[in-house]
């Protein structure tokens, strides 16, 4: 039986759906990634040190560069033994674990499906999008109301 797993991703959570057989288990990992410019030690103007100015800005994008990585490792971490993945989320972490997987041979060639566009989706709307995607002839669609 095939694992097949689907990830809905942004830089707050990660939410994995990993199908084996009749068996569901869904995970949901919480990321430390900042994502607020303001700083409550740092000014918006920077930081002036004798002739040298640091600017709270690129320490910032650096740190969340930092953040994101570690938290897209993490992800990476409960995926090791998928057989088939699809990667879905409003933003731009989809896609950074997309570059990630490929840049790093993490997962062999035709085991990454899909990489998709998708809103903000409660945890009833992933795991039916996960079956779908996997199983699109055993899924049902809800009858419309009369």
């Amino acid at each position: 039986m095939k694992r097949q797993t689907g990830i809905w991703i942004d830089s707050s959570k990660a939410i994995i759906v990993a199908l084996d057989g009749d068996t569901e288990k869904i995970t949901e990992i919480d990321s430390d990634v900042e994502n607020s410019v303001y700083h409550n030690k740092e000014g918006n103007k920077g930081t002036f040190s004798e002739g040298h100015h640091g600017d709270s800005d690129k320490k910032f994008d650096d740190r969340k560069k930092q953040e994101l990585d570690y938290f897209i490792k993490s992800v990476l971490s409960y995926v090791k033994k998928s057989d088939e993945l699809i990667v879905f989320g409003p933003a731009q972490t989809k896609t950074r674990l997309e570059q990630k997987l490929m840049d790093e041979n993490l997962i062999e060639p035709g085991k990454l499906k899909s990489v998709e566009t998708a809103d903000k989706m409660t945890l009833n709307e992933i795991v039916a999008k996960v079956r779908r995607f996997y199983n699109p002839f055993e899924y049902k669609e809800p009858e419309p109301k009369s």
